[in-house]
């Protein structure tokens, strides 16, 4: 890796991650009138269109199962979601808004669209955002495949270090 594209991965990560506190920063702002945290905004949003299971919400949401789940269960006790049955899994059941959580998240709909028509002109107009949209997607995009890969490298070398363990043969070096 070269000097340069190295100052660039790190450019982008910080960028990310300033860009993630950001929008953190401003969700808790959006979401906390609507009796809200970004948290349970970002999981009662992600089930609006249909209910998903818990480890669903948190593939889609790029966090951990255990996240997702202590959050789901804050939003069932308090009446913004429940539990459904799922037809597909019998012990992973789906979160679905109940019409409290579909208000809450009304309540915040005028802000958030302040805030995207703002966003839009600071960025110069529609197609400067759907670019940056592009491109951020495509960074997600790009992270998924690397992530993917090196998960299958690593899946490969377990496999073959217990096939040569299982016939008695010394475990290769590390890559």
């Amino acid at each position: 890796m070269s000097r340069e594209q190295q100052e660039a991965l790190s450019r982008t990560a910080l960028g990310v991650f300033r860009l993630g506190g950001q929008f953190l920063a401003v969700s808790e702002r959006l979401a906390g009138p609507a009796g809200l945290t970004a948290a349970r905004w970002q999981v009662l949003g992600a089930v609006l269109r249909e209910p998903l299971p818990v480890a669903g919400i948190a593939r889609v949401m790029g966090i951990t199962r255990q996240s997702v789940q202590r959050v789901a269960d804050l939003l069932v006790r308090d009446g913004l979601a429940v539990y459904e049955p799922n037809p597909a899994h019998r012990r992973a059941k789906l979160l679905a808004p109940t019409e409290a959580g579909r208000a809450a998240i009304g309540r915040i709909d005028p802000g958030h669209a302040e805030l995207a028509a703002r966003l839009m002109r600071e960025l110069g107009g529609q197609d400067a955002f759907d670019e940056t949209v592009r491109v951020l997607e495509r960074l997600s995009e790009a992270m998924d495949a690397l992530e993917e890969r090196d998960t299958l490298k690593e899946r490969d070398t377990l496999e073959a270090t217990e096939a040569l363990e299982a016939i008695g043969e010394e475990r290769p070096p590390a890559p």
